[in-house]
């Protein structure tokens, strides 16, 4: 049986549909390059959008089967490697396609809206929780507060909030669901029965890049974004598409969650975004006996020290005053309001963690927003 020619294997390529992006792999710029041997043996070169792809074993395994049902193929072999910045670039261009990408409103020179990503170094910190409380306490104070659920894959913030609606189409805009004065969107409220949302780069950066510009969040003056744990695509779209958003570091006391927020902060130098401050959430547990006696008395459960190291880091790290914002203690009523969508600054506002949640709130909301990025309307002289 003669060899196979590049082009029945590109044929057969063509019918293998990349599981996420539902289109054919050939469509997609996925096939770097296919090389046929004199004695059939088949080697496809695979470009992924990520490193860590998660559907790479099931592409590879639909790569082989397509190739090797192709007469002549004696064997098939892949080898993977990744999209550089250009090809994403193009592919995003391609799943719009061709229009014109929306500008991000929050992202204008002229928006007055101040914008905080939420984000910590690792999951179990309680940034959820410092998010959803941090808006409810603005809006309780009048302001306009929106919250994106950016944790495209561990979604949370619906049942946080409270929120039991769905997001309502009005023409091209998606009017989001509005809980305790709180404007939020998340994916959670697109996916039926809890069902995991396994995406990659492309399409979590259209996810939350639709989050910004598809949603008719009016005039805000706080948007919060939920950011998932880690350094990962999230917050690199992030930084592409609000490049003036400022970095909002959550941590507890303990030395391994501080060292990996520390490395979540410093993601600022590489995306050259400011640094609002850190929280350290879990700082302490008001000693219950003691509390009875009127005794101040903190037990320092997960240690102590680790949000100011971290401030003292990054500080170091971008040469910028970072500071530490808020110490919150512990309180069970966190994870219970969590639970029951009532955040705890809204049921009570004079628990201990609500009056450290309250201060951080007040303290970011007055912040002016900084100038990058922002006109000045400075005209030169001529000489």
């Amino acid at each position: 049986m003669p060899a196979p020619t590049v082009a029945s294997v590109e044929a057969a390529l063509a019918r293998v549909i990349d599981p996420e992006i539902r289109r054919p792999i050939t469509d997609i710029g996925m096939v770097e390059s296919v090389e046929v041997a004199p004695d059939g043996a088949v080697t496809v070169g695979i470009l992924l959008t990520t490193a860590g792809c998660p559907l790479r074993d099931r592409i590879n395994a639909d790569v082989a089967r397509e190739v090797g049902a192709v007469p002549g193929v004696t064997a098939v072999g892949t080898r993977m490697g990744v999209m550089s910045q250009e090809q994403l670039t193009a592919l995003k261009s391609s799943l719009r396609g061709g229009a014109p990408e929306k500008a991000v409103p929050f992202a204008s020179p002229s928006s007055l809206t101040r914008v905080y990503a939420v984000a910590s170094g690792k999951g179990g910190v309680g940034k959820s929780s410092v998010t959803v409380n941090l808006a409810a306490a603005m809006a309780a104070d009048g302001l306009s507060v929106g919250v994106v659920d950016a944790d495209i894959h561990g979604f949370s913030v619906p049942r946080m909030l409270g929120v039991s609606g769905k997001p309502t189409k009005a023409g091209d805009m998606i009017l989001p669901p509005v809980a305790h004065d709180v404007k939020t969107i998340s994916i959670g409220m697109f996916v039926p029965d809890n069902t995991p949302v396994v995406w990659r780069g492309p399409m979590l950066h259209r996810a939350l890049q639709q989050f910004l510009v598809d949603v008719a969040w009016g005039d805000l003056d706080v948007l919060l974004l939920d950011l998932p744990p880690g350094t990962g695509d999230i917050a690199i779209s992030l930084s592409q598409l609000l490049p003036t958003a400022e970095v909002l570091v959550v941590t507890t006391p303990q030395l391994a969650a501080s060292e990996v927020a520390e490395r979540a902060g410093s993601i600022a130098t590489q995306t050259h975004q400011r640094v609002a401050g850190v929280v350290e959430n879990m700082s302490y547990l008001p000693c219950p006996h003691c509390t009875e006696q009127g005794i101040d008395h903190r037990l320092d459960v997960f240690g102590s020290g680790g949000g100011q190291a971290v401030a003292d880091a990054l500080a170091l790290k971008l040469g910028a005053s970072v500071p530490l914002l808020g110490q919150v203690p512990l309180d069970t009523r966190l994870r219970e309001g969590g639970d029951a969508g009532v955040p705890l600054v809204l049921s009570d506002p004079t628990a201990p963690a609500s009056a450290a949640l309250r201060d951080v709130a007040k303290g970011l909301a007055a912040r002016g927003r900084g100038l990058l990025g922002r006109q000045l309307g400075i005209t030169p002289i001529s000489a």
